[in-house]
């Protein structure tokens, strides 16, 4: 004897509300603690290599002072995106996961030996490929990396003289 509509209907209805009652009971016990986003190892050399490419000519020429600047970049990198809602957080998280991962850096930037040994023409080569590419999730990605970067740079008060801000206005008395 076959299986009737009905029968099937009822079978296949069932099965969602056990599935429905299985995720709400897994949700209830297994509550995520969203966790914040960690810059640590790869992740930071891959920043550490991309900002100097988007900042090319803002960066002072000085070693000394370069060096302190693009630390601070960075830092404002990582306050930013602190400051950002959870759930964007771990997108940013996954995209430096990606960043970090030798297989897919080479495959998605073409930066084949880690970002400590990659040129800055390596690295801005990767960056227009992106500005430019036929996937949108890439072409999202490089502008999450410029924005980053350059809204933790110009952050800087430091950073204003070079292009003429004078900083906030300040309320008169």
């Amino acid at each position: 004897m076959g299986t009737s509509r009905r029968t099937f209907l009822k079978a296949g209805g069932l099965a969602a509300l056990l599935l429905a009652g299985g995720g709400a009971w897994y949700r209830a016990t297994h509550a995520g603690t969203p966790h914040r986003f960690a810059l640590d190892g790869e992740a930071r050399a891959a920043l550490h290599a991309i900002a100097p490419a988007i900042l090319a000519g803002a960066l002072p020429a000085d070693p000394a002072r370069r060096r302190q600047a693009l630390d601070a970049a960075v830092a404002g990198v990582h306050t930013a995106i602190l400051g950002l809602p959870p759930a964007t957080q771990k997108e940013v998280q996954d995209l430096f996961g990606l960043l970090a991962l030798a297989p897919a850096r080479r495959l998605l930037t073409g930066i084949p030996d880690g970002w400590e040994n990659a040129s800055p023409e390596q690295v801005s080569a990767f960056l227009q490929d992106w500005r430019l590419h036929r996937l949108g999730l890439l072409r999202t990605a490089y502008q999450a990396l410029h924005d980053l970067v350059l809204g933790a740079w110009y952050a800087q008060p430091s950073s204003w003289e070079a292009i003429g801000y004078p900083g906030p206005l300040k309320e008169l008395a």
